[in-house]
This record gives structure tokens, C-alpha cells and sequence, in this order.
């Protein structure tokens, strides 16, 4: 019997791609927008950074597009996390493989937002345990499920403190991360919040923010910038760094209101920017005002223990104009494995990782006192694992470090005009002994 066989319709070239919508809808969603193209739309974004096209020939198969992609990923310089001695909010750390080993898993790769709590315990159950260890480690009394990384953290403490004092002015202290800096003011702006640099608030300011090490990887006086915050009625924010609290006192400890920070450090890889997680931990009077959402547990009929959505802004998804912020998800992925890690490592754990990273970074820098024309950049400041140093020629001394595989500090002077040849390096275990050796060997040579 000869087999049967369908006709298939012949697709047209045209009709291959995904498009929501007809050209004919789109012309009308621009019409209404008042615009005449798409570009219209991209007028904020310099047309240095538009992609018109990839470099890719046309029909390729997709062994072909593979083997071409790789040979473009071949050109980019990957310097090995031993031989990294950089660092600027974010760290090369060792990760377990127990944090891979959960996240990997279906149940968590593929869920989304925990609507329905009855079908989603699990994603809840982790983003609460991930709340739980942000405010033990903060000692603060409540954490939210997470945020999109420390920049924005930091933005949504100052959108608390300006609704909960009703003043219109933040006050950023010291060397608080630069680009930290840049999205609190484009945060600001729609709000009409001034963003100003000092360290003297007054009856305008609703919050001090200051970074615990700072953006040099000096420690600063927290207690007493908190208590100035708190003297003219204003909140403090401090921005920190979740390793740095295994051995430094915790935000809770000196009487900040909010803190705030990157948890990039918590088993997540620095993946050329991202995606990592921000975390936001406050006192229990601020919980109203905390962005996104929080979860929390209740109880069936039956007495059993579950988790919900416990609290959320309803202002979030209605009434926008009147919400304390927009921010209406989280990174629970990422939040996932930051508690993974946070758990496996435990507080002794984590206590020797900043200790290691301590111990090898003051090592470091006194090896480079030791070169001709080096010195502390502020040799009366104390730090953890990243420190300034004032450097002849920096920038050549960074490119020298780079030919021979290794990636030497961070040049500030790009952020900060004061800091003239000034780099800031950085330790963490993953630096051992031999790394040190072969970085003084190339700049003794």
C-alpha cells in the first residue's frame, strides 16, 4: 500500500519570525505614541551602543552559527580567578558545587513567580529561608525576597526614607560605589530627590548612605554616621558587604535603619555584570515601606506550617504614582543561591573566608610598600580585603600585569579626579600564596 502523505503549506520567508505584531499594529502603537519608528524610541541610548545586525553570514546552520560564536567568544581575555586581583563590587569567590547542585534542579530553574502558594512551597519555602539569613547576618528584623543587584538596593532604601520622613534630599558619604551613585540619581529624578555628597546632614535630609568597606575597601565610622543621621531625624543606609559581616559589626549592631547590599559574593559568579541579586534588610517600623515582597508562613485548618506572599504593596501593581516603589518581583534564582551558599558555608565558614581574604590582602600590601614609589594612598585607614595604593604610572602597570595573565587593580581615577594613579587591589581565597609570588614577580621585574 503506498503511504499516505500530507502537504505541508510552504511557509514564506517573511512569515519565519516570531512578530506579536502586524507591521499594520505597530504602526498604529507608534501613532499613538506620537513617534514615527522604533528608533524614536531609543533616543536615550547612544547610538554607539546599538547593535543594527550581527556579524554572522546569512544562512548558516545552527553547527555553523555555533562554531562562529565560539570563535568570537575565543577573543575575549578570561584571566584565571587565582591571577584576579580586581575587584570594585565584584569578587572572584570559590563556589561549592552544592549551590549549582540545587539551582539546577527543574523545580527551581524553571518556576516563576510563586502566585499560587499552594502549588509553589518550595520557591517559597527557599526565598524565605534566603530572607531569614539576610536579616540574621544584618541583624536587622526583616528582609525582603530580594532585589535586582546593590544599585538598585541602594535606590529603593532612598525611596524609603524619602516617603517615611517626607523630606526630599539624600546625603551620600565618603566613597560610596560610583555607579551606585548614578542610578540613585536617575532613581531620584523622577521623584524630585536631591542627591548630594557630605557628611553633614541637616532638617532636609532624609538619609545619610554610606558604604561599609567603602568603594576603596576602607572601613569607615559607621556608629557615628548613623548617630548623625539620627540626631536631625534622618534614616541611615548602609550599604555593605554580606563577607565583610563575618568579621565586622553588623548594621543592626550600630543602629542603622536599612542595609543595603550586592550579594554577588554569595555563590554567584561575576558573569560580566550579571545577572546577581541585590539584598534590603529594616527595622520593623519600615516593613510598610519595604519594596517588592516578603514572605512569610501561615497555617492550614489543620495546624500544618506553609508558606505565602505574606506581604506586598498592593500600590505595586494599582495606583503606581502612590507606590514607595515599582519593583513588583525579585531574583529568587539568584536568592536561591546565595542561601545555599550562606548555608553551606555557616557562620564559621564564612568567618574563615574573611579571615583568609584578610590575611592575604594585608600580606599583599605589604609587599607592595616594599616597591619603589608605592604607597597607601590613606596609610591611616584601615581595610579587609581591598586597599588603595598611590602607583607610578598606573595605568602601564596595570597593561604589563595583563600581558602576562593577570588582572591588576582597578584604576579609580576614572571615577574619582582626586585619585591620580591610585588602584585599588583586592584579595579573596581564591588568591593563594603562589598568586601572590607571581604577581610581585612581574612588578619586581
Amino acid at each position: 500500500m503506498k503511504p499516505r502523505t500530507r502537504k505541508w503549506p510552504r511557509l514564506l520567508l517573511t512569515s519565519l519570525p516570531y512578530l506579536v505584531h502586524s507591521p499594520e499594529d505597530r504602526s498604529a502603537m507608534l501613532e499613538t505614541l506620537g513617534v514615527r519608528s522604533m528608533n524614536d524610541l531609543l533616543v536615550d541610548i547612544p547610538q554607539s551602543l546599538r547593535l543594527e545586525s550581527l556579524q554572522l553570514p546569512n544562512g548558516l546552520s545552527e553547527f555553523e552559527t555555533m562554531a562562529q560564536v565560539s570563535s568570537l567568544a575565543e577573543r575575549n581575555h578570561v584571566y584565571p580567578d587565582r591571577l584576579t586581583f580586581r575587584g570594585g563590587g565584584i569578587y572572584r569567590r570559590f563556589i561549592p558545587a552544592a549551590v549549582s547542585a540545587v539551582t539546577s534542579k527543574p523545580e527551581f530553574y524553571t518556576a516563576y513567580t510563586p502566585y499560587q502558594a499552594e502549588a509553589s512551597q518550595g520557591t517559597l519555602q527557599a526565598i524565605f529561608e534566603f530572607q531569614t539569613l539576610i536579616a540574621e547576618l544584618t541583624a536587622l528584623d526583616v528582609s525582603n525576597a530580594s532585589l535586582y543587584d546593590g544599585a538598585t538596593a541602594v535606590a529603593e532604601a532612598a525611596m524609603m526614607a524619602y516617603v517615611h520622613t517626607g523630606r526630599n534630599e539624600v546625603l551620600v558619604s565618603g566613597y560610596v560605589h560610583p555607579e551606585y551613585v548614578q542610578v540613585l540619581r536617575a532613581f531620584g529624578e523622577g521623584r524630585g530627590i536631591k542627591v548630594r555628597k557630605g557628611a553633614e546632614p541637616n532638617k532636609k535630609t532624609a538619609a545619610i548612605i554610606f558604604q561599609q568597606p567603602d568603594f576603596l575597601g576602607l572601613l569607615v565610622d559607621a556608629r557615628q554616621l548613623t548617630q548623625a543621621a539620627h540626631d536631625v531625624g534622618a534614616l541611615a543606609i548602609a550599604c555593605v558587604d554580606p563577607i565583610s559581616l563575618a568579621m565586622l559589626a553588623p548594621p543592626g549592631e550600630y543602629g542603622a535603619d536599612i542595609a543595603v547590599g550586592e550579594g554577588q559574593q554569595l555563590g554567584l559568579s561575576p558573569s560580566f555584570g550579571g545577572p546577581h541579586v541585590g539584598f534590603i534588610a529594616c527595622k520593623r517600623e519600615l516593613v510598610r515601606k519595604l519594596p517588592g515582597r516578603l514572605v512569610g508562613t501561615a497555617h492550614d485548618a489543620h495546624g500544618r506550617r506553609g508558606f505565602v506572599l505574606a506581604l506586598a504593596a498592593r500600590e505595586q501593581h494599582i495606583r503606581r504614582e502612590k507606590a514607595t516603589s515599582n519593583i513588583c518581583t525579585n531574583h529568587s534564582l539568584c536568592a536561591l543561591a546565595a542561601a545555599v551558599y550562606l548555608t553551606y558555608m555557616g557562620p564559621y565558614g564564612l568567618r574563615q573566608i574573611a579571615d583568609v581574604s584578610f590575611r592575604r590582602a594585608h600580606s599583599l600590601a605589604d609587599r607592595l610598600a616594599r616597591l619603589q614609589g608605592w604607597e597607601p594612598a590613606f596609610p591611616e585607614r584601615q581595610f579587609l580585603n581591598e586597599f588603595p595604593f598611590r602607583v607610578p604610572k598606573a595605568r602601564s602597570v596595570v597593561r604589563k600585569l595583563a600581558r602576562k595573565g593577570i588582572l591588576g587593580g582597578l584604576e579609580v581615577n576614572r571615577w574619582f579626579r582626586e585619585l591620580k594613579d591610585v588602584l585599588t587591589f583586592t584579595c579573596t581565597e581564591v588568591n593563594d600564596p603562589q598568586a601572590l609570588d607571581e604577581l610581585m614577580a612581574v612588578l619586581e621585574s
